[in-house]
């Protein structure tokens, strides 16, 4: 692991936000490619530059605080609002599926979420991509296979895993605005744009019963700290693929529009995977 990791995970959070900010202007300045995909993405959601420029420095922000976040054993300090709806879930004996899009500290999300119900309710359950670099994906298994929380490779192995977890009462976590590798996803719109959206999310809830969290882990100005909102969807989500793929897009939306300067909007989200061609008319269930 690089000395520099160590070293900033020793930094207070206040100095860590501070330093964010700096790199995410810079990346900014210095990226005509991530520059032009930021604004036009958040073009695309409607906000103009003045309206989300703050998500320049939080895009930095997020990449300073993941040495803490990755190696201290404590989590920072973080404000739950909306538990209701979990502890609903489990009362009536459901798995979870927390989903949250790119916005804010989502990795804090899973941390706090195993803190305060995996003693009662088992840990919960997380993909992650393993890295090329090898010190990277030992570091990000370490970091994320903590207690509370069990870390499974995005393959069918850890798939199974999850809807096993969701079977036993227990809860998993996705970031269902990722882009899914080819075949395992569909054309679904996201800001009235055609988006290769994944299904996974969608097919574990129907295949298990399991109910739906939306998350958004916001971050508190000058590094006081977080706040983790979570709520129910509007509606429960259809049976049929197709319009319950496009449910969930429209429920990061949501999700979006309540901290659109904490949203990653230079993320690649409209990106095209081999092979796949976006449809000339919206796919079945937009309108649904």
């Amino acid at each position: 692991m690089p000395p520099a990791f160590r070293f900033f995970a020793r930094w207070p959070l206040p100095a860590l936000h501070a330093l964010g900010a700096v790199l995410g202007w810079i990346a900014f300045l210095a990226s005509p490619t991530y520059r032009r995909r930021f604004l036009a993405n958040a073009a695309l959601a409607g906000y103009p530059f003045a309206r989300v420029r703050c998500a320049v420095a939080h895009a930095g922000r997020m990449a300073a605080e993941l040495p803490r976040l990755w190696l201290q054993s404590e989590a920072p300090p973080c404000r739950v609002e909306g538990a209701e709806c979990v502890e609903r879930a489990w009362a009536a004996g459901r798995g979870i599926v927390f989903l949250t899009p790119h916005i804010g500290c989502f990795e804090l999300s899973v941390q706090i979420a195993a803190r305060r119900w995996a003693e009662q309710h088992g840990p919960v359950t997380v993909l992650y991509r393993p890295a090329r670099q090898a010190w990277l994906a030992e570091l990000m298994r370490t970091a994320r296979d903590r207690p509370g929380i069990r870390a499974v490779p995005t393959t069918l192995s850890g798939v199974r895993q999850m809807i096993k977890a969701l079977r036993r009462g227990e809860a998993v976590g996705l970031l269902p605005d990722q882009v899914p590798p080819e075949g395992q996803g569909l054309w679904t719109p996201f800001f009235g744009q055609p988006a290769y959206t994944m299904t996974l999310a969608a097919r574990l809830v129907q295949q298990t019963g399991a109910a739906v969290v939306l998350a958004r882990c916001e971050r508190l100005p000058r590094g006081r700290g977080y706040v983790l909102h979570l709520e129910s969807p509007a509606e429960p989500l259809s049976d049929d693929l197709a319009t319950a793929t496009a449910q969930i897009n429209r429920s990061m939306e949501h999700i979006i529009r309540q901290s659109p300067g904490q949203y990653l909007w230079g993320y690649g989200r409209y990106k095209q995977p081999r092979a796949e061609s976006a449809p000339a008319s919206p796919a079945p269930g937009d309108a649904a």
